[in-house]
């Protein structure tokens, strides 16, 4: 994809926006006009589609302004479609490492790379800081879904949302839905290590509840001695928040 930008008083091509077909899934990265050498890497919620022209942060317009917002600052971004519907499987887990390797082999950035996760892609996120916590500068995660075992748990109490859960868990687990309704998913626990994490949490209208989510991982981090940022707030003001993920990763810029 490519925009018209004014240079030197002469309008000039640039390419924005660079999809591309990894085994079976499609990807995009995100160029910014003046690279800063860091590397942002999104795992959007299980609705948040890459296909082979567009995606789903492309199109929503609040998802587009903080790309925009990041890319004028000067970040690569990286988003891939991560076989949809994922739920944290060790395959897409897989994936990301593979797709993190990849992007490094074609684009000369910082070696260290930021997370920005929303919903079910803060279980990449969780399973990546506590696999790979040495090529990872910080972790921001938006409206998070981090505690599985629960969120099973209160998707009992809806039949048809329950329905569907686990019809996904069985597709992207690779096992039955029978084997699904058992499985022993994994709750909240401590980092063995010290990458800083900061979420931002909607209080209103998240499928992903506060009290279930957010705060038990802020709890359970506590407990091993590692400090997790914690902003709550009502939607009113998007720019506000896109601010603060910028300034979050700028932060750890300094030091590493």
């Amino acid at each position: 994809m490519s925009r018209l930008r004014q240079e030197g008083g002469r309008q000039v091509m640039k390419i924005t926006e660079r999809f591309f077909q990894m085994d079976s899934e499609w990807n995009v990265v995100h160029l910014p006009y003046k690279p800063n050498g860091f590397l942002v890497f999104i795992f959007g919620d299980r609705n948040h589609f890459v296909g082979e022209d567009s995606s789903f942060w492309l199109q929503h317009y609040g998802r587009n302004q903080l790309l925009t917002s990041l890319r004028n600052k000067g970040y690569t971004l990286v988003n891939s479609n991560l076989f949809g519907r994922h739920w944290g499987s060790e395959k897409a887990v897989a994936y990301a490492k593979q797709l993190i390797h990849y992007v490094f082999k074609q684009e000369i950035l910082n070696e260290k790379i930021h997370l920005l996760a929303e919903g079910t892609g803060a279980l990449i996120a969780d399973e990546l800081l506590r696999s790979i916590p040495n090529q990872i500068r910080s972790a921001a995660m938006v409206n998070p879904c981090l505690d599985l075992q629960a969120h099973h748990k209160r998707e009992k109490e809806n039949k048809f949302f329950y329905k569907q859960f686990i019809k996904e868990i069985a597709e992207s687990y690779g096992i039955t839905e029978r084997e699904a309704a058992d499985y022993p998913f994994k709750s909240i626990s401590p980092y063995h290590n010290l990458v800083p994490v900061h979420i931002w949490q909607r209080l209103n209208g998240s499928p992903y509840p506060y009290m279930i989510h957010a705060k038990t991982f802020e709890e359970r981090q506590l407990k091993g001695r590692h400090s997790v940022g914690l902003t709550l707030h009502l939607s009113e003001h998007p720019q506000r928040i896109h601010s603060a993920i910028a300034n979050f990763f700028k932060t750890h810029e300094k030091v590493l």
